[in-house]
């Protein structure tokens, strides 16, 4: 994958994985099952591992996720 790809992925990661830890974490609701949250994940975590530049301070991979209610 070159760069362009995996930045345009990376941004796709982020907003599925925000929205994803939002409805859990937010709303108690979850419209994936852990196995494919994780999957989303490692996905991100190999992309960001492979193009170190592309890493952001609000990477779900960077910060915990939720929020308190």
């Amino acid at each position: 994958m070159n760069r362009a790809a995996a930045k345009k992925r990376i941004a796709e990661l982020h907003d599925q994985i925000h929205r994803y830890d939002h409805l859990y974490h937010v709303e108690a609701k979850s419209e994936i099952s852990d196995f494919e949250y994780d999957k989303l994940y490692a996905e991100l975590k190999t992309l960001e591992g492979q193009f170190l530049d592309l890493i952001t301070p609000d990477s779900p991979t960077q910060r915990g996720s939720g929020q308190p209610l």
